[in-house]
């Protein structure tokens, strides 16, 4: 059996957060998507967390499904996606097929550690209410968990750690987008150039980092410090669309929480012929086209290679300000190894680029038109999953369905043949699938040029 898993999302009780993020929404998209395993996000948020008790119920040890009376209609409106859920699950009811939910939430720390101001995020993941309940009371003493469905305590990340293990030895903490500047625990602004500097003693709990959007393995790979430590990739979504947009693959005959925590502190260490539940993949943004891979300032609109900002001193040409520094920039201070070196053992991993920003580039619309939406519903309704179609479909399968010109689109992203202009300073990377001489060539009638655009 093979699942894809997305761990780290919100709620509607998140800021900037859509509405839509609510459980039916959540269960019906993580349909849509290919996604079996989603991460509940906000446990910590008095209302959600109500909704959720209110909504889901047991399923494998640890693991919860929607209640049967709380499915509805369709997550985003009109006949194709329900003809898709119904036909890609058979019944709505289907116990085999419904969303599995594991308790999660993401918890903002903002304290001073070794003569700094520090801004981390880190994800909890907590195998039961119970466990929850407890989690949160003690969390209430420290700060105001309604504020937010992403809390935010002072409260040293170590201390965190150290609050969940003693609650429950079977709570795990993974700081979350491990290099963002901002708020990833080596992040450029506010973060440490050691996991030990973050977690001292209590390092030894800390079994696995999310690598964010604006990072690959690879890139992580170069250090030897995360040798032992397992990359794991979620979509930190904010609307129902982006779920997915970074995934965990996992393979093996267990499903429970328990496995999919064992797998995750194992990491690569665990045996390909093991029949235990194993992290087999990983599937990832292209790095650049996350909105801090590079260095730079969007206010000015300068971009630079770490290379660049080295000659420019960390200033910005146009203000004099120093540059908001970003992953690229941090991976080369911290690294030990050359690019494409790495650790004996390594969980592979994908690059892929959301269905609907494929479509959105291939018609030169953006992604919430009708026109990109109406050909998304299409394809999902025909083809199966996002996922299905992103990593299985052959090229003529899709044809049979939409234009040579996405097909094309799709293989291409696979072969990683596109060209990406990177992200910076909050701004995210634009991805180029086709160039600007192919659009003008297919829009005047001739075929696909062949070449890669790399």
């Amino acid at each position: 059996m093979k699942f894809i898993a997305d761990f780290h999302i919100h709620s509607k009780y998140s800021r900037a957060v859509s509405q839509e993020m609510n459980v039916e929404s959540l269960d019906k998209w993580a349909r849509i998507k290919g996604i079996k395993v989603l991460g509940t996000g906000d446990f910590t948020h008095p209302q959600w967390l109500a909704e959720l008790k209110e909504k889901l119920e047991p399923a494998e040890p640890g693991l919860y499904k929607l209640k049967v009376s709380a499915y509805g209609g369709s997550a985003v409106g009109g006949e194709n996606e329900e003809k898709f859920i119904n036909e890609k699950n058979k019944s709505n009811k289907s116990e085999e097929n419904k969303t599995r939910f594991i308790l999660t939430s993401e918890i903002s720390s903002i304290y001073s550690k070794n003569g700094r101001g520090r801004r981390i995020h880190n994800i909890i993941f907590a195998p039961s209410f119970d466990i929850v309940n407890k989690i949160n009371t003690q969390l209430s003493w420290i700060g105001n968990l309604k504020s937010d469905g992403r809390p935010i305590l002072g409260l040293d990340s170590e201390e965190l750690l150290k609050i969940i293990l003693n609650i429950s030895e079977d709570c795990i903490l993974i700081p979350a987008h491990a290099w963002t500047p901002w708020f990833g625990v080596f992040g450029s602004q506010s973060g440490f150039d050691s996991l030990e500097e973050c977690f001292g003693d209590w390092t030894k709990y800390i079994y696995a980092i999310e690598t964010g959007l604006s990072s690959d393995p690879a890139m992580n790979w170069r250090w030897s410090a995360l040798d032992n430590i397992t990359l794991i990739s979620n979509s930190d979504a904010h609307s129902p669309a982006n779920l997915g947009r970074e995934a965990n693959l996992f393979e093996g005959e267990e499903l429970n929480y328990q496995a999919i925590i064992e797998a995750i502190k194992l990491g690569a260490k665990i045996s390909q012929n093991s029949q235990m539940l194993k992290l087999i993949s990983t599937i990832e943004f292209f790095p650049q086209e996350g909105k801090y891979h590079f260095d730079g300032h969007r206010n000015c609109q300068i971009v630079f290679s770490p290379k660049e900002t080295k000659e420019h001193k960390n200033i910005c040409p146009k203000c004099g300000k120093p540059l908001t520094v970003g992953v690229m920039n941090r991976v080369e201070k911290l690294a030990d190894r050359p690019k494409g070196r790495k650790p004996k053992k390594i969980i592979p991993f994908k690059c892929l680029i959301p269905l609907q920003e494929i479509i959105a580039d291939t018609f030169g619309m953006g992604k919430a038109s009708k026109t990109v939406q109406e050909e998304y519903k299409k394809m999902v309704s025909n083809l199966g999953s996002e996922f299905e179609i992103l990593l299985d479909k052959s090229k003529e399968e899709i044809e049979s369905v939409a234009s040579s010109l996405i097909a094309e689109g799709i293989i291409r992203i696979r072969e990683e043949k596109v060209k990406i202009h990177p992200g910076y300073d909050g701004e995210f990377g634009k991805i180029e699938i086709f160039s600007s001489e192919e659009k003008e060539g297919i829009k005047k009638g001739s075929s696909i040029g062949q070449k890669s655009l790399l």
